[in-house]
């Protein structure tokens, strides 16, 4: 009987790419692999937590991320014994750093995500050096379908908006060590919430609320917006013209600064083996596969920032002379000191999605006082519960 491996996987422009290449593993393995494909990791982390609570999950390997594994570690595997050291020297430390959870390995890192601002060259010919710059340009370019700014009203995009943006302001979200217990009821909150009032009233779609990361980008390609912000897998999506309006009329840039300084939201995809794996022997070498140099120069080749040396490298090498896809790498090298990393914490989940939602109330009528008050409390609540 033929081996079989069932898998988890988070999709997506920016993920769905790689999984063509499931085709060679099985052809030359000799595995068949059954993969299912979730259309968010919203819904992949609802799916997990489903699942594996019930006691209803058969997978041999999962997608997850270095800041939801901590809440799903009862269910994940250690993978120190199954790979060799030498195995990870290509690695950058970062994202292995953020792969492992109280010094043990549960995933083995896929990217490092971090954000560029885009912008269109027709309309915004510069990009704007401060936040209040690109509040006013933003809310001047929107007219008729045409966005100043589109951005995710909902989830981890939204999350992550405000988090960066109460950090340029100065704030400090979450401590080191500890539960994530978020302090952002202060100046910086304030400013932070009311620059993204500002955006949602005066430059975006009024179905922001609604929007998730798909959303945002398919917006700014289908030329309806003039700003954005993006993770860097979507890349090939904005410059192939069967699918971007904007291609050849657009540019990346970093984000604008707060008083702060600059400050990204990021994070890191990894690839993990669960506790109900069958074939443990199988699925490493599926997990070797995903996470290989081949696999992962081809996801950078699409933009994907990778989260091995050697692949960025050879994605490096081949970009042409002056072109925008070797600025956007310098970009990117630049924008990775900015990265702003949220906590490991088993409650972290929680804390990101009570603090999204009292933001997203803000947004549609709150007062700022009032949303953060609330917001904190509630998020303090679930960092120290259980």
């Amino acid at each position: 009987m033929a081996k079989s491996l069932r898998v988890l996987l988070v999709g997506g422009p920016m993920y769905d790419p790689l999984y063509a290449r499931l085709e060679e593993f099985e052809a030359r393995e000799g595995i068949d692999v059954e993969a299912v494909v979730v259309p968010s990791h919203p819904d992949l982390n609802e799916r997990i937590e489903e699942e594996f609570g019930s006691g209803a999950a058969s997978y041999d390997l999962l997608s997850t991320h270095a800041k939801y594994a901590p809440s799903q570690r009862r269910w994940l595997t250690p993978l120190d014994d199954d790979l060799e050291g030498t195995e990870l020297e290509p690695f950058a430390l970062r994202p292995l750093e953020l792969a492992r959870i109280e010094g043990s390995l549960y995933g083995v890192p896929r990217n490092l995500d971090v954000k560029l601002l885009y912008h269109r060259t027709d309309l915004v010919p510069e990009p704007p050096l401060s936040w209040e710059e690109l509040r006013d340009e933003a809310a001047r370019l929107r007219s008729g379908d045409v966005y100043g700014f589109v951005f995710p009203g909902k989830e981890s995009g939204l999350f992550g908006h405000f988090f960066e943006l109460h950090a340029m302001a100065g704030g400090r979200m979450f401590e080191e060590s500890g539960p994530p217990a978020p302090r952002l009821n202060d100046e910086a909150g304030r400013w932070a919430l009311t620059l993204l009032k500002d955006l949602y009233e005066q430059a975006a779609p009024e179905e922001t609320p609604d929007w998730h990361y798909d959303e945002v980008a398919a917006s700014f390609r289908e030329g309806r917006a003039a700003m954005s912000t993006d993770w860097p897998g979507g890349f090939y999506t904005y410059e192939d013209p069967e699918t971007s309006d904007v291609a050849g009329s657009y540019d990346v840039a970093l984000y604008p600064e707060g008083r702060a300084g600059r400050f990204i939201y990021s994070g890191c995809h990894t690839f993990a083996i669960p506790d109900t794996v069958r074939d443990r022997p199988a699925a490493v070498e599926l997990l070797r596969f995903l996470t290989s140099r081949e696999s992962q120069t081809f996801e950078a080749r699409l933009g994907t920032l990778p989260a091995r040396s050697d692949s960025l490298g050879d994605a490096r090498s081949e970009a042409p002379a002056g072109s925008l896809a070797e600025r956007r790498w310098e970009l990117l090298e630049e924008a990775q000191e900015a990265a702003l990393i949220p906590p490991k914490h088993k409650n972290y989940p929680a804390v990101e999605d009570a603090i999204w939602q009292g933001v997203r109330e803000g947004l549609l009528g709150k007062s700022v006082d009032e949303a953060l008050r609330d917001t904190e409390e509630t998020a303090r609540r679930a960092a120290e519960s259980g």
